[in-house]
Protein backbone atom coordinates (compact mmCIF):
# COMPACT_ATOMS: atom_id res chain seq x y z
CA UNK A 1 0.00 0.00 0.00
CA UNK A 2 0.91 3.49 -0.54
CA UNK A 3 2.26 5.65 1.88
CA UNK A 4 -0.52 8.21 3.12
CA UNK A 5 0.72 11.53 3.74
CA UNK A 6 0.22 13.67 6.86
CA UNK A 7 -1.98 16.26 6.96
CA UNK A 8 -1.82 18.56 9.83
CA UNK A 9 -5.39 20.41 8.66
CA UNK A 10 -6.93 17.14 9.65
CA UNK A 11 -6.38 17.22 13.06
CA UNK A 12 -8.39 19.97 13.88
CA UNK A 13 -11.74 19.01 14.82
CA UNK A 14 -13.16 17.65 18.04
CA UNK A 15 -12.81 13.88 19.16
CA UNK A 16 -16.41 14.10 17.99
CA UNK A 17 -16.48 15.39 14.85
CA UNK A 18 -13.67 12.90 14.13
CA UNK A 19 -16.16 10.01 14.72
CA UNK A 20 -18.96 11.76 12.35
CA UNK A 21 -16.25 12.25 9.93
CA UNK A 22 -15.62 8.51 9.58
CA UNK A 23 -19.18 8.09 9.62
CA UNK A 24 -19.66 10.31 6.41
CA UNK A 25 -16.70 8.50 4.84
CA UNK A 26 -17.64 4.62 5.24
CA UNK A 27 -21.68 5.20 5.62
CA UNK A 28 -23.90 5.35 8.89
CA UNK A 29 -24.57 1.10 8.24
CA UNK A 30 -20.70 0.44 8.62
CA UNK A 31 -20.18 -1.94 11.62
CA UNK A 32 -17.45 -0.44 13.20
CA UNK A 33 -17.26 -1.72 16.84
CA UNK A 34 -17.48 -5.16 19.18
CA UNK A 35 -17.16 -6.34 22.04
CA UNK A 36 -16.97 -10.01 23.82
CA UNK A 37 -21.21 -9.38 23.95
CA UNK A 38 -20.86 -9.88 20.34
CA UNK A 39 -23.98 -7.31 19.63
CA UNK A 40 -22.27 -5.52 16.58
CA UNK A 41 -22.56 -1.48 16.24
CA UNK A 42 -22.37 0.53 13.33
CA UNK A 43 -21.50 4.02 12.95
CA UNK A 44 -25.17 4.94 13.46
CA UNK A 45 -25.82 2.77 16.51
CA UNK A 46 -22.76 4.44 18.59
CA UNK A 47 -23.79 7.93 17.46
CA UNK A 48 -27.52 7.56 18.98
CA UNK A 49 -26.40 5.37 21.88
CA UNK A 50 -24.15 8.69 22.65
CA UNK A 51 -26.71 11.03 22.14
CA UNK A 52 -29.30 8.95 24.43
CA UNK A 53 -27.08 8.00 26.97
CA UNK A 54 -25.42 11.53 26.93
CA UNK A 55 -28.70 13.23 27.03
CA UNK A 56 -29.49 11.63 30.66
CA UNK A 57 -25.75 12.18 31.67
CA UNK A 58 -26.74 16.11 30.83
CA UNK A 59 -28.40 16.44 33.90
CA UNK A 60 -26.38 14.61 36.36
CA UNK A 61 -23.20 16.07 35.78
CA UNK A 62 -22.33 19.79 35.63
CA UNK A 63 -20.30 21.69 32.66
CA UNK A 64 -17.13 22.21 33.32
CA UNK A 65 -17.25 18.96 35.82
CA UNK A 66 -14.64 16.04 35.11
CA UNK A 67 -16.64 12.96 35.07
CA UNK A 68 -14.82 10.00 36.26
CA UNK A 69 -14.86 6.61 33.91
CA UNK A 70 -14.27 3.14 35.71
CA UNK A 71 -15.25 1.03 33.60
CA UNK A 72 -13.57 -2.33 31.53
CA UNK A 73 -12.53 -2.08 27.47
CA UNK A 74 -16.12 -2.45 25.86
CA UNK A 75 -18.54 -1.07 23.67
CA UNK A 76 -20.23 0.24 26.70
CA UNK A 77 -16.95 2.05 27.98
CA UNK A 78 -17.02 3.43 24.26
CA UNK A 79 -20.71 4.81 24.60
CA UNK A 80 -19.81 6.23 27.84
CA UNK A 81 -16.53 8.04 26.35
CA UNK A 82 -18.94 9.79 23.45
CA UNK A 83 -21.62 10.52 25.58
CA UNK A 84 -19.21 12.94 27.67
CA UNK A 85 -18.03 13.98 24.34
CA UNK A 86 -21.87 14.79 23.09
CA UNK A 87 -22.64 16.54 25.90
CA UNK A 88 -19.31 18.42 26.35
CA UNK A 89 -17.85 16.63 29.29
CA UNK A 90 -14.43 15.87 30.11
CA UNK A 91 -13.74 12.44 31.00
CA UNK A 92 -11.20 11.04 33.15
CA UNK A 93 -10.22 7.66 32.92
CA UNK A 94 -9.79 5.72 35.75
CA UNK A 95 -7.75 2.45 36.49
CA UNK A 96 -9.71 0.06 38.36
CA UNK A 97 -6.08 -1.70 39.09
CA UNK A 98 -4.26 1.34 40.84
CA UNK A 99 -5.48 0.70 44.17
CA UNK A 100 -7.70 3.34 46.28
CA UNK A 101 -4.57 5.48 47.36
CA UNK A 102 -3.83 6.32 43.90
CA UNK A 103 -7.78 6.69 42.84
CA UNK A 104 -8.14 8.74 45.37
CA UNK A 105 -5.11 11.19 44.03
CA UNK A 106 -6.10 10.86 40.77
CA UNK A 107 -10.06 12.28 41.46
CA UNK A 108 -8.59 14.71 43.75
CA UNK A 109 -6.10 15.62 40.92
CA UNK A 110 -8.90 16.01 38.07
CA UNK A 111 -11.43 17.34 40.32
CA UNK A 112 -13.61 14.21 39.63
CA UNK A 113 -16.27 14.08 42.06
CA UNK A 114 -18.70 11.68 39.94
CA UNK A 115 -17.60 8.52 38.65
CA UNK A 116 -19.29 6.31 35.93
CA UNK A 117 -19.29 2.54 36.42
CA UNK A 118 -21.20 -0.45 36.28
CA UNK A 119 -22.66 -2.59 39.30
CA UNK A 120 -22.21 -6.12 37.01
CA UNK A 121 -18.47 -5.13 36.31
CA UNK A 122 -17.52 -3.82 40.29
CA UNK A 123 -19.18 -7.43 40.90
CA UNK A 124 -17.51 -9.42 38.36
CA UNK A 125 -13.72 -8.08 39.11
CA UNK A 126 -15.11 -8.26 42.77
CA UNK A 127 -13.85 -4.23 43.12
CA UNK A 128 -16.47 -3.91 45.74
CA UNK A 129 -13.75 -2.41 48.51
CA UNK A 130 -12.95 -0.14 45.90
CA UNK A 131 -16.48 0.85 45.44
CA UNK A 132 -16.90 1.68 49.08
CA UNK A 133 -13.53 3.91 49.18
CA UNK A 134 -14.65 5.53 46.39
CA UNK A 135 -17.76 6.33 47.54
CA UNK A 136 -16.29 8.16 50.12
CA UNK A 137 -15.38 11.06 48.35
CA UNK A 138 -17.36 10.63 44.85
CA UNK A 139 -20.98 10.02 43.79
CA UNK A 140 -20.87 6.63 41.06
CA UNK A 141 -23.36 6.72 38.84
CA UNK A 142 -24.22 3.19 37.57
CA UNK A 143 -24.66 3.08 34.01
CA UNK A 144 -27.45 0.56 34.47
CA UNK A 145 -29.57 2.81 36.59
CA UNK A 146 -29.42 5.67 33.74
CA UNK A 147 -29.87 3.55 31.23
CA UNK A 148 -33.47 2.31 33.33
CA UNK A 149 -34.40 6.08 32.80
CA UNK A 150 -34.17 5.83 28.91
CA UNK A 151 -37.57 5.98 27.19
CA UNK A 152 -39.49 5.65 23.87
CA UNK A 153 -39.15 9.84 23.56
CA UNK A 154 -35.59 9.89 24.42
CA UNK A 155 -34.94 7.09 22.06
CA UNK A 156 -36.63 9.37 19.47
CA UNK A 157 -34.79 12.19 20.39
CA UNK A 158 -31.58 10.48 20.07
CA UNK A 159 -32.44 9.12 16.36
CA UNK A 160 -33.46 12.66 16.12
CA UNK A 161 -29.96 14.07 16.67
CA UNK A 162 -28.37 10.94 14.98
CA UNK A 163 -29.53 12.17 11.58
CA UNK A 164 -28.54 16.22 12.80
CA UNK A 165 -25.35 15.49 15.02
CA UNK A 166 -23.71 18.49 14.40
CA UNK A 167 -26.48 20.63 14.91
CA UNK A 168 -26.74 18.61 18.33
CA UNK A 169 -23.37 17.77 19.44
CA UNK A 170 -21.61 20.38 22.12
CA UNK A 171 -19.51 23.01 20.17
CA UNK A 172 -15.63 22.61 21.34
CA UNK A 173 -12.36 23.67 20.28
CA UNK A 174 -9.89 20.95 18.87
CA UNK A 175 -7.44 22.34 21.64
CA UNK A 176 -9.43 21.58 24.61
CA UNK A 177 -9.22 19.00 26.88
CA UNK A 178 -10.47 15.51 25.17
CA UNK A 179 -9.19 13.33 28.16
CA UNK A 180 -7.48 13.05 31.38
CA UNK A 181 -5.42 9.93 31.15
CA UNK A 182 -2.76 8.84 34.12
CA UNK A 183 0.40 7.81 33.40
CA UNK A 184 1.27 4.05 34.33
CA UNK A 185 3.12 4.92 37.65
CA UNK A 186 5.38 2.09 37.14
CA UNK A 187 8.21 4.16 38.83
CA UNK A 188 6.00 6.54 40.77
CA UNK A 189 2.98 8.42 41.86
CA UNK A 190 0.68 8.30 38.69
CA UNK A 191 0.26 11.97 36.88
CA UNK A 192 -2.65 13.37 34.92
CA UNK A 193 -1.53 13.78 31.70
CA UNK A 194 -4.59 16.53 29.74
CA UNK A 195 -4.42 15.65 26.06
CA UNK A 196 -6.22 18.00 23.85
CA UNK A 197 -8.79 16.45 20.96
CA UNK A 198 -6.43 17.84 18.25
CA UNK A 199 -3.49 15.81 20.10
CA UNK A 200 -5.70 12.50 19.84
CA UNK A 201 -6.91 12.84 16.73
CA UNK A 202 -3.31 13.86 15.36
CA UNK A 203 -1.74 10.91 16.80
CA UNK A 204 -4.45 8.74 14.50
CA UNK A 205 -3.25 10.68 12.07
CA UNK A 206 0.81 10.16 12.82
CA UNK A 207 -0.31 6.84 12.81
CA UNK A 208 -2.44 5.94 9.97
CA UNK A 209 0.12 8.04 8.08
CA UNK A 210 3.51 5.94 8.91
CA UNK A 211 1.87 2.69 9.32
CA UNK A 212 0.21 0.61 6.31
CA UNK A 213 -3.09 -0.34 7.06
CA UNK A 214 -5.24 -1.69 5.04
CA UNK A 215 -8.98 -0.73 4.23
CA UNK A 216 -10.23 -4.28 5.04
CA UNK A 217 -7.89 -4.90 7.59
CA UNK A 218 -10.09 -5.24 11.21
CA UNK A 219 -8.51 -4.38 14.93
CA UNK A 220 -8.74 -6.43 18.15
CA UNK A 221 -7.81 -4.96 21.89
CA UNK A 222 -7.68 -6.30 24.82
CA UNK A 223 -5.81 -3.46 26.28
CA UNK A 224 -7.07 -1.37 28.81
CA UNK A 225 -8.89 1.98 28.00
CA UNK A 226 -7.53 3.85 31.01
CA UNK A 227 -4.29 3.27 28.99
CA UNK A 228 -3.38 5.00 26.36
CA UNK A 229 -2.30 2.19 23.84
CA UNK A 230 -5.70 1.04 24.90
CA UNK A 231 -7.60 3.65 23.71
CA UNK A 232 -5.99 5.22 21.24
CA UNK A 233 -4.67 2.32 19.39
CA UNK A 234 -7.62 -0.29 20.10
CA UNK A 235 -10.63 2.68 19.79
CA UNK A 236 -9.82 5.98 18.36
CA UNK A 237 -7.72 4.89 15.78
CA UNK A 238 -9.98 2.33 14.18
CA UNK A 239 -12.83 4.14 14.88
CA UNK A 240 -11.96 7.19 13.18
CA UNK A 241 -10.48 5.41 10.16
CA UNK A 242 -12.94 3.13 9.53
CA UNK A 243 -11.78 -0.59 10.94
CA UNK A 244 -14.13 -2.66 12.92
CA UNK A 245 -12.67 -3.28 16.36
CA UNK A 246 -13.58 -6.32 18.77
CA UNK A 247 -12.68 -4.79 22.48
CA UNK A 248 -12.09 -7.38 25.46
CA UNK A 249 -12.20 -6.44 28.64
CA UNK A 250 -9.19 -7.58 29.89
CA UNK A 251 -5.62 -8.91 28.96
CA UNK A 252 -5.44 -11.89 31.01
CA UNK A 253 -8.05 -13.52 29.45
CA UNK A 254 -4.86 -15.61 27.55
CA UNK A 255 -6.32 -18.82 26.79
CA UNK A 256 -9.63 -17.02 25.14
CA UNK A 257 -7.99 -14.39 23.54
CA UNK A 258 -6.55 -16.67 20.96
CA UNK A 259 -9.61 -18.33 19.94
CA UNK A 260 -11.55 -14.79 19.36
CA UNK A 261 -8.84 -13.67 17.56
CA UNK A 262 -9.68 -16.44 15.29
CA UNK A 263 -13.14 -16.62 15.48
CA UNK A 264 -13.61 -12.74 14.32
CA UNK A 265 -10.77 -12.82 11.72
CA UNK A 266 -8.62 -9.75 12.99
CA UNK A 267 -5.87 -8.74 11.37
CA UNK A 268 -4.54 -5.81 13.64
CA UNK A 269 -3.93 -7.10 17.30
CA UNK A 270 -1.87 -5.22 19.83
CA UNK A 271 -0.34 -6.45 23.06
CA UNK A 272 2.79 -6.17 25.46
CA UNK A 273 5.50 -8.76 25.27
CA UNK A 274 4.59 -10.16 28.62
CA UNK A 275 0.95 -11.22 27.05
CA UNK A 276 1.99 -11.70 23.95
CA UNK A 277 3.98 -14.87 25.34
CA UNK A 278 0.96 -15.95 27.23
CA UNK A 279 -1.58 -16.07 24.07
CA UNK A 280 0.93 -18.02 22.09
CA UNK A 281 1.51 -20.43 24.81
CA UNK A 282 -2.35 -20.79 24.88
CA UNK A 283 -3.20 -20.42 21.41
CA UNK A 284 -3.36 -23.64 18.82
CA UNK A 285 -1.23 -23.46 15.91
CA UNK A 286 -3.83 -21.68 13.68
CA UNK A 287 -5.38 -19.32 16.26
CA UNK A 288 -3.69 -16.58 15.75
CA UNK A 289 -2.71 -16.94 11.83
CA UNK A 290 -5.09 -13.76 10.49
CA UNK A 291 -3.31 -11.81 11.94
CA UNK A 292 -1.15 -9.15 10.01
CA UNK A 293 0.09 -6.41 11.87
CA UNK A 294 0.95 -7.04 15.64
CA UNK A 295 2.15 -4.26 17.67
CA UNK A 296 4.09 -4.80 20.66
CA UNK A 297 4.79 -1.89 23.16
CA UNK A 298 4.86 -0.80 26.50
CA UNK A 299 7.97 -2.97 27.35
CA UNK A 300 11.02 -4.82 25.47
CA UNK A 301 10.18 -7.58 22.84
CA UNK A 302 12.19 -10.57 23.68
CA UNK A 303 13.82 -12.24 20.38
CA UNK A 304 12.35 -15.73 22.15
CA UNK A 305 8.74 -13.85 21.55
CA UNK A 306 9.63 -13.26 18.23
CA UNK A 307 10.69 -16.71 17.14
CA UNK A 308 7.81 -17.87 18.93
CA UNK A 309 5.42 -15.95 16.76
CA UNK A 310 7.11 -16.30 13.70
CA UNK A 311 7.41 -20.26 14.27
CA UNK A 312 3.87 -20.83 15.24
CA UNK A 313 1.85 -18.64 13.72
CA UNK A 314 4.00 -16.40 10.64
CA UNK A 315 3.57 -13.50 12.57
CA UNK A 316 6.44 -10.86 12.46
CA UNK A 317 6.31 -8.29 15.88
CA UNK A 318 6.15 -5.00 15.51
CA UNK A 319 7.42 -2.95 18.40
CA UNK A 320 6.87 0.69 19.36
CA UNK A 321 7.10 3.11 21.57
CA UNK A 322 5.11 5.48 23.26
CA UNK A 323 3.97 7.39 26.27
CA UNK A 324 1.04 8.32 27.67
CA UNK A 325 1.87 12.55 27.62
CA UNK A 326 2.37 11.90 23.34
CA UNK A 327 -0.87 10.55 23.19
CA UNK A 328 0.98 7.88 22.98
CA UNK A 329 2.31 7.23 19.93
CA UNK A 330 6.39 8.19 19.35
CA UNK A 331 7.62 5.63 16.74
CA UNK A 332 7.45 2.11 15.65
CA UNK A 333 8.63 -0.32 13.40
CA UNK A 334 6.63 -1.46 9.92
CA UNK A 335 6.54 -4.45 8.02
CA UNK A 336 9.04 -3.13 4.81
CA UNK A 337 11.07 -1.69 7.82
CA UNK A 338 11.28 -3.73 10.73
CA UNK A 339 14.52 -3.21 12.22
CA UNK A 340 14.24 -5.80 15.46
CA UNK A 341 16.02 -4.29 18.58
CA UNK A 342 14.90 -0.70 18.18
CA UNK A 343 11.17 0.77 18.64
CA UNK A 344 11.12 1.77 14.60
CA UNK A 345 10.91 5.61 13.78
CA UNK A 346 9.49 8.59 14.86
CA UNK A 347 5.99 9.18 13.64
CA UNK A 348 5.56 12.39 11.01
CA UNK A 349 5.31 15.85 12.12
CA UNK A 350 7.05 15.04 15.39
CA UNK A 351 10.20 16.82 16.58
CA UNK A 352 12.71 15.89 19.13
CA UNK A 353 16.15 16.37 20.73
CA UNK A 354 18.72 14.25 22.61
CA UNK A 355 20.68 15.78 25.68
CA UNK A 356 23.39 13.91 27.45
CA UNK A 357 22.98 12.58 31.39
CA UNK A 358 25.78 12.93 33.33
CA UNK A 359 27.44 9.20 34.05
CA UNK A 360 25.40 7.64 30.82
CA UNK A 361 27.19 6.86 28.17
CA UNK A 362 26.21 5.44 24.65
CA UNK A 363 22.76 7.08 25.04
CA UNK A 364 20.98 10.60 25.77
CA UNK A 365 17.80 11.16 27.10
CA UNK A 366 14.82 12.26 24.74
CA UNK A 367 12.85 14.91 24.54
CA UNK A 368 9.51 15.47 22.55
CA UNK A 369 7.20 17.89 20.14
CA UNK A 370 4.39 18.39 18.15
CA UNK A 371 0.71 18.10 17.74
CA UNK A 372 0.16 14.92 19.56
CA UNK A 373 2.29 15.96 22.84
CA UNK A 374 0.16 17.27 25.49
CA UNK A 375 -0.55 20.56 27.09
CA UNK A 376 1.16 19.08 30.45
CA UNK A 377 0.55 17.81 33.49
CA UNK A 378 -2.32 18.54 36.01
CA UNK A 379 -1.47 20.89 38.37
CA UNK A 380 -3.08 18.98 41.93
CA UNK A 381 -2.80 22.57 43.63
CA UNK A 382 -5.57 24.69 41.37
CA UNK A 383 -8.68 23.14 40.37
CA UNK A 384 -8.51 22.55 36.64
CA UNK A 385 -4.85 23.93 36.54
CA UNK A 386 -1.90 22.55 34.49
CA UNK A 387 1.56 22.13 34.80
CA UNK A 388 2.04 23.49 30.97
CA UNK A 389 5.14 22.01 29.17
CA UNK A 390 8.33 24.65 28.50
CA UNK A 391 7.97 25.82 24.93
CA UNK A 392 5.99 22.40 24.26
CA UNK A 393 8.63 19.87 25.24
CA UNK A 394 8.08 16.71 26.56
CA UNK A 395 11.00 14.75 28.57
CA UNK A 396 10.07 11.74 28.13
CA UNK A 397 12.66 10.91 30.59
CA UNK A 398 13.99 7.68 28.09
CA UNK A 399 17.72 7.08 27.48
CA UNK A 400 17.99 6.56 23.94
CA UNK A 401 19.90 6.27 20.59
CA UNK A 402 18.80 7.28 17.54
CA UNK A 403 20.68 5.67 14.49
CA UNK A 404 21.82 7.59 11.16
CA UNK A 405 18.08 6.35 9.68
CA UNK A 406 16.11 7.52 12.71
CA UNK A 407 16.01 4.38 13.84
CA UNK A 408 15.27 4.71 18.23
CA UNK A 409 16.79 1.97 20.99
CA UNK A 410 15.42 2.37 23.84
CA UNK A 411 18.35 1.99 26.60
CA UNK A 412 16.22 2.48 29.34
CA UNK A 413 14.96 5.02 31.76
CA UNK A 414 16.70 7.46 33.79
CA UNK A 415 15.20 6.32 37.02
CA UNK A 416 16.39 2.68 35.46
CA UNK A 417 20.10 3.55 36.01
CA UNK A 418 21.80 2.54 39.38
CA UNK A 419 25.00 4.09 40.85
CA UNK A 420 27.20 1.33 41.80
CA UNK A 421 30.46 1.83 43.23
CA UNK A 422 30.70 5.22 40.91
CA UNK A 423 29.26 3.48 37.42
CA UNK A 424 26.16 3.76 36.22
CA UNK A 425 24.36 0.49 35.25
CA UNK A 426 21.55 0.26 33.24
CA UNK A 427 18.60 -2.38 35.19
CA UNK A 428 16.84 -3.00 32.06
CA UNK A 429 20.84 -4.89 30.91
CA UNK A 430 20.18 -6.41 34.36
CA UNK A 431 17.03 -8.14 33.78
CA UNK A 432 18.69 -8.37 29.41
CA UNK A 433 21.26 -10.79 30.72
CA UNK A 434 19.06 -12.90 33.26
CA UNK A 435 16.50 -12.98 30.44
CA UNK A 436 19.48 -14.40 27.90
CA UNK A 437 20.37 -17.02 30.75
CA UNK A 438 16.90 -18.29 31.81
CA UNK A 439 15.10 -17.23 28.78
CA UNK A 440 11.65 -19.33 30.06
CA UNK A 441 11.29 -17.14 33.00
CA UNK A 442 10.42 -13.36 34.09
CA UNK A 443 12.46 -10.95 35.65
CA UNK A 444 12.37 -7.26 36.69
CA UNK A 445 15.27 -5.61 38.49
CA UNK A 446 15.63 -2.64 41.47
CA UNK A 447 18.38 -1.16 43.13
CA UNK A 448 18.33 -0.06 46.70
CA UNK A 449 20.80 2.75 48.79
CA UNK A 450 23.97 0.93 49.57
CA UNK A 451 26.24 2.56 52.58
CA UNK A 452 29.16 1.29 50.71
CA UNK A 453 28.29 1.39 46.90
CA UNK A 454 25.51 4.10 46.34
CA UNK A 455 23.17 1.53 45.38
CA UNK A 456 22.91 -2.10 45.19
CA UNK A 457 21.00 -4.20 42.43
CA UNK A 458 18.37 -6.80 43.66
CA UNK A 459 17.22 -9.21 41.00
CA UNK A 460 13.48 -10.72 40.98
CA UNK A 461 12.54 -13.75 39.33
CA UNK A 462 10.43 -16.51 39.17
CA UNK A 463 12.84 -19.25 38.43
CA UNK A 464 13.57 -21.34 41.26
CA UNK A 465 17.17 -22.60 40.58
CA UNK A 466 18.71 -18.86 39.71
CA UNK A 467 22.04 -18.49 41.02
CA UNK A 468 23.84 -15.15 41.23
CA UNK A 469 26.79 -17.86 40.04
CA UNK A 470 25.22 -18.47 37.11
CA UNK A 471 24.77 -15.26 35.77
CA UNK A 472 28.07 -13.84 37.20
CA UNK A 473 29.65 -16.72 35.28
CA UNK A 474 27.48 -15.70 31.59
CA UNK A 475 28.51 -11.91 32.52
CA UNK A 476 31.91 -12.80 32.35
CA UNK A 477 31.63 -15.42 29.55
CA UNK A 478 30.46 -12.12 27.27
CA UNK A 479 32.24 -9.60 28.08
CA UNK A 480 29.37 -7.90 30.45
CA UNK A 481 30.43 -5.88 33.65
CA UNK A 482 30.25 -7.48 37.31
CA UNK A 483 28.72 -4.39 38.66
CA UNK A 484 25.69 -5.59 36.88
CA UNK A 485 25.57 -9.04 38.19
CA UNK A 486 22.88 -9.09 41.17
CA UNK A 487 24.38 -9.32 44.62
CA UNK A 488 20.99 -10.92 45.94
CA UNK A 489 18.54 -12.86 43.80
CA UNK A 490 15.26 -13.14 44.99
CA UNK A 491 12.50 -15.67 43.70
CA UNK A 492 8.82 -15.33 43.59
CA UNK A 493 6.03 -17.13 42.64
CA UNK A 494 5.11 -13.94 39.90
CA UNK A 495 6.28 -10.91 39.09
CA UNK A 496 3.52 -8.32 39.96
CA UNK A 497 2.44 -6.29 36.56
CA UNK A 498 0.27 -3.34 36.62
CA UNK A 499 -3.16 -3.52 35.14
CA UNK A 500 -1.76 -2.30 31.50
CA UNK A 501 1.24 -5.41 31.44
CA UNK A 502 4.39 -3.23 32.35
CA UNK A 503 6.39 -4.60 35.53
CA UNK A 504 5.24 -2.88 38.62
CA UNK A 505 8.52 -1.72 39.68
CA UNK A 506 7.75 0.46 42.69
CA UNK A 507 5.46 -2.79 44.31
CA UNK A 508 8.96 -4.48 43.69
CA UNK A 509 10.93 -1.73 45.17
CA UNK A 510 9.31 -1.54 47.97
CA UNK A 511 9.44 -5.54 48.60
CA UNK A 512 12.96 -5.34 48.26
CA UNK A 513 13.05 -2.40 50.71
CA UNK A 514 10.76 -4.57 53.59
CA UNK A 515 12.89 -7.87 52.47
CA UNK A 516 16.82 -5.94 52.92
CA UNK A 517 15.32 -4.65 56.04
CA UNK A 518 14.60 -7.53 57.26
CA UNK A 519 17.83 -9.09 56.38
CA UNK A 520 19.73 -6.42 57.98
CA UNK A 521 17.55 -6.41 61.28
CA UNK A 522 18.51 -10.25 61.54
Amino acid sequence: MAQRSFELARTRVTLFEALLRARDLKGGKHKIIEDHERKPLSYDDLVRAAFALGGKLDTLIKRRETAGILLPTGVGSTVTFFALHAIGRTPAMLNFTAGAMNLRAACDAANVRKILTSRIFIKRAGLEALEAELSKFAKLIYLEDVRKTIDLGDKILALTKGFFPRMFAAKGSPDDTAVILFTSGSYGTPKGAVLSHANLVANVEQGYAHVPFEPDWSFFSPLPMFHCFGLLGGVLLPLFTGHKTFLFPSPLAVKEIPKLIKDTGANVFFATDTFAQQYARNADDDDMKCIRLMVLGAERVKPETRDLYMKRFGVELLEGYGATEASPLISVNVPARNRHGTVGQFVPALEWRLEPVPGIDGGQKLYVRGPNVMRGYLDPTKPFGIDLLPEGWHDTGDVVDVDEDGYIRILGRVKRFAKVGGEMVSLNAVENYAQAVWPDHVHAAVALPDSRKGERIILFTDHAEATADALQAWCKANGASELAVPKRIVVIDDIPLLGTGKTDYVALSRMAAERFAEAKAA
